[in-house]
């Protein structure tokens, strides 16, 4: 296999058994780990509550843009450019510096980007204004995209096997922990539009701490400089697998993108309810199904549970669909826990096509590339949702587009990974 691991009779992990059978014929990936001390499970552990402590700043916003338009008078736009910059900020993150870890090693990258992230939640916890909100969502985005990448690598330089799992199952996780945590604190606890950021703060401290004190899982090369061009690379041997995953994440991160936007104002107008606990409680339905799903899927074939995973997001979309017409908020929260199914599967099933894949000094890259993807199809749907809702159809009109939307983009996943399991056999 140019570009990767030599390759040992291996076949397309479109076709592979279970993760273990795979991984035990390759043999153990971690070839490149630094020398010295070994990390282990509790390395695993602390990069895996990096994940979810990541993403679970990143949707902690979600609630509170309702105290902050009622506070500042602003509209739905101003919360699309919000979302916006941030998505566009983790975008060009991913870009920039998705590579640097595979040079300078995983530590060095996790820490400043632990440190951006703790400034940022400092800016938002004393914003008092829109500019200081969009200068910490851009810092929080370039944080976030600076970090995944390494995290995911270092999870697989650990252990490529259960690596390879977490990277699959906390991303959903950590989405579904900081909308429920921010949604009780707004509506509980005093002072929500700073008690949230600040115990992010904390555990962002915290986690610096077990960083400086983790051994390096990977050996440093040359070459940093040249890898900050910006640069979708994917080695050659891993285009096939990039080609069947890309779809189904795009599609599945658009459905996040609809949960994440406009879900909370959709529950709590079919609901009656002005409780941003209702409002978050579908993001986080939706994560946490993904999440047990993931784990639950874990000794399936990556293929098998992609195509799951597309059925389950074609059934949401119709659900979501009939729930919206008959303005039904039991059949709006069944329809997420099947939506969570199929984000979970198409999530997992897609990480899992590509990721055993990469040799140890590619992964950063390509796990760089997958969550390119993944944001995409999270940021531009709903900040075009968002442009829609003031100025289209409104919410439930716009909501009805969004969930067409999902249905053909799970069918285009569908047609894009029958097309490569064809070409795939042929050129077995």
């Amino acid at each position: 296999m140019t570009g990767s691991v030599p390759d040992h009779g291996i076949r397309s992990p479109l076709f592979a058994t279970t993760p273990r059978e795979f991984l035990t014929e390759r043999g153990d990936l971690n070839t490149g780990a630094a020398p010295g001390r070994r990390p282990g499970s509790g390395t695993l552990a602390l990069l895996a509550s990096m994940v979810v402590s990541f993403l679970a700043a990143s949707s902690a916003p979600t609630p509170l843009y309702a105290v902050y338009a009622g506070k500042w008078h602003f509209s739905p736009i101003t919360t699309t450019v919000v979302f916006g910059v941030y998505s566009i900020a983790v975008l060009l993150a991913l870009l920039v510096l998705g590579r640097l870890s595979d040079h300078v090693g995983r530590r060095p990258v996790l820490l400043a980007t632990l440190a951006a992230q703790t400034v940022a939640t400092v800016v938002l916890a004393t914003a008092g204004a829109v500019d200081a909100l969009l200068a910490g969502r851009l810092l929080q985005g370039v944080a976030t995209g600076g970090a995944l990448g390494a995290l995911g690598a270092a999870m697989l330089d650990v252990h490529p096997g259960r690596g390879a799992l977490t990277n699959a199952a906390a991303p959903g996780m950590g989405t579904g922990v900081g909308v429920l945590l921010s949604g009780f604190l707004v509506q509980y606890a005093p002072e929500p539009t700073h008690l949230v950021y600040l115990v992010l703060a904390g555990t962002f401290v915290l986690q610096g701490a077990g960083v400086v004190l983790m051994p390096e899982t990977v050996t440093r090369k040359p070459g940093a400089r040249a890898a900050l061009k910006p640069e979708l690379a994917v080695p050659p041997g891993l285009r096939g697998p990039v080609l069947a995953a890309a779809p189904i994440l795009f599609a599945v991160w658009a459905l996040a993108g609809f949960y994440g936007s406009l879900g909370p104002a959709l529950a709590r107008q079919l609901s009656g309810s002005p409780s941003v606990v209702v409002g978050g409680l579908g993001f986080f339905l939706l994560a946490a199904v993904g999440s047990l799903t993931t784990v639950a899927l874990d000794r399936t074939p990556p293929r098998t549970v992609m195509l799951f995973g597309i059925a389950a997001l074609v059934v949401a979309a119709v659900g979501t669909l009939i729930a919206v017409e008959r303005s039904s908020t039991a059949g709006f929260f069944a329809a997420t826990f099947v939506a969570g199914i199929g984000f979970g599967a198409g999530f997992q099933g897609g990480i899992r096509t590509v990721v055993p894949l990469a040799a140890p000094h590619e992964r950063a890259g390509v796990l760089s590339v997958l969550y390119v993807v993944c944001y995409c199809g999270m940021g531009v749907p709903s900040v075009a949702a968002g442009v829609l809702v003031v100025h289209g159809g409104g919410l439930i009109g716009t909501a009805r587009d969004y969930a067409l939307l999902v249905l053909v983009l799970a069918l285009a996943a569908l047609a894009g990974l029958l097309s490569t399991s064809r070409s795939a056999r042929r050129g077995r």
